[in-house]
């Protein structure tokens, strides 16, 4: 059985046609049937039963009663472990929920497990992880495809129906890019719409929780839900949150939309360029003007992210250190040499590389040369966005620059598997939000997605350009 939607699966729910136990029974055989997409770090029947017995007592008029959600194993969460995909976590069991899955809690969530993602959300293939590769479940049975990454795993269980909505994170396009790759619905909401509380950080000034659902509707459903102002984030903006799926609508008339000419790089495969101008063509005839803009310092952005965002990893992975939780090195005869050890043994070999990179541009000699420098450009990306929103209301790019490749195929180089975030990584340093969404196919039949941005805590806008584009391929 597949449920299209929430408000199928609620409507289902509230006329007793099902129950949430039979919900939980259905998500449960997927799940065993498809293990070997290894989409799940952790996942227990007994914890899902006890969730039932709770739903259950819930009154019908929770929003999200007995909806099957996954959960991004970044989020912490007390009756189930956190490990952020890492050996050095593959043991911590939090005693308190993050700020996110709480909320989804309190409107009745069904969590039917913590999936894989990129060790500390420090990838684009969740092929980082120390708990094994995650399989992108559109591949064909010979070549194994990467889900795209960090949030790999969450945006895999969507696609293969072993849930109706799931979290991620999005540092450099960690919601986006795998949403794209799996041929989902991915949104990263405006950096301080959703508490970073309970989230294990990556960069602080990046990190931002988001949903990948089936489609925009349930996307729309899902951030209204685990948005809001949390005064245990000192990063979380006290702003009103809309109805967003009340207020979705496909309206364009008189929307302006810019196209930057800077999205037009080398090595972009025709394919994408195509999917990009149908959705163009698609955008002027619902009635929106497309006007042709410029991001001058597009180009300076991925540098720009990977010094900012190793610098702020070095400094929140420091407290990994073996001494309060968490993995211990047993052989170590000093302090110094636990610590060493500790680290050396507990975190795999890409997070090292953001470590170390990170610990050489804050080091003395260095800091002005390379963060305070990049800082400097951050703030020059993300005026460019501000000075091209006073002219038009969204902006349209492609989502990545090619479709899901091989899981292996850009392992060894990690420059090419960073290129993947070329068109994410400017809307996260200007702190913007951002969706995803599948709009059309490759010739082998994979999904391509385009990325709508727009203005800080503009959501709405987004959700309804993107329900406006969705309508073209139901």
């Amino acid at each position: 059985m597949e449920f299209k939607s929430i408000n199928q699966l609620k409507s289902l729910l509230d006329e007793n046609k099902i129950s949430v136990k039979e919900i939980a029974q259905t998500y449960i055989k997927k799940i065993k049937e498809k293990k070997d997409l290894n989409i799940f770090i952790y996942f227990d029947e007994n914890i899902i039963d006890d969730q039932v017995k709770e739903i259950e007592k819930l009154p019908n008029n929770k929003k999200l009663k007995g909806i099957p959600i996954a959960v991004k194993d970044l989020f912490c969460t007390k009756n189930m472990p956190t490990t952020a995909a890492s050996k050095i976590l593959e043991n911590f069991n939090p005693t308190y929920e993050s700020f996110v899955t709480q909320k989804l809690i309190n409107e009745g969530s069904l969590f039917v497990g913590k999936t894989n993602l990129d060790e500390f959300a420090m990838g684009s293939a969740t092929n980082t992880s120390y708990f094994g590769n995650t399989i992108n479940p559109l591949s064909n049975h010979d070549i194994p495809l990467a889900p795209g990454g960090s949030s790999g795993g969450s945006a895999a269980a969507v696609a293969a129906d072993l849930c109706l909505g799931s979290t991620g994170t999005d540092t450099g396009g960690s919601i986006r890019q795998p949403a794209s790759f799996c041929g989902v619905v991915g949104i990263k909401p405006t950096y301080g719409l959703c508490s970073r509380w309970g989230i294990a950080a990556f960069a602080s000034s990046l990190d931002q929780a988001g949903i990948f659902s089936k489609n925009v509707t349930d996307a729309s459903i899902l951030l209204e839900e685990i948005a809001g102002h949390d005064e245990r984030d000192s990063t979380s903006s006290n702003v009103a949150i809309p109805n967003y799926s009340k207020q979705l609508n496909s309206d364009l008339n008189g929307k302006t939309i810019g196209i930057p000419k800077e999205y037009t790089v080398d090595g972009i495969s025709d394919e994408i360029n195509a999917v990009w101008d149908d959705a163009i063509k698609s955008l002027e005839k619902k009635g929106a003007k497309i006007k042709h803009i410029s991001l001058p310092h597009t180009k300076y952005a991925l540098p720009t992210y990977y010094i900012i965002a190793p610098a702020e990893a070095s400094s929140n992975l420091a407290r990994y250190d073996g001494v309060k939780y968490g993995f211990r090195a047993e052989e170590a005869k000093s302090l110094d040499e636990m610590y060493e050890m500790t680290r050396s043994e507990g975190f795999g070999k890409e997070v090292k590389r953001r470590i170390l990179i990170g610990t050489y541009v804050l080091s003395a000699g260095y800091y002005d040369a390379y963060y305070l420098k990049a800082q400097k450009v951050r703030k020059l990306i993300a005026n460019d966005f501000i000075e091209t929103f006073k002219d038009c209301e969204l902006i349209l790019t492609p989502t990545a620059p090619s479709a899901a490749f091989p899981l292996n195929e850009k392992q060894d180089d990690p420059i090419k598997m960073y290129l993947n975030d070329v068109f994410t990584v400017p809307a996260s340093l200007a702190g913007i939000p951002g969706i995803s969404i599948p709009y059309g196919k490759n010739k082998s039949g994979l999904p391509l997605g385009i990325q709508l941005l727009g203005k800080h805590f503009n959501e709405q806008e987004i959700f309804n350009a993107a329900f406006a584009l969705e309508k073209d391929y139901e």
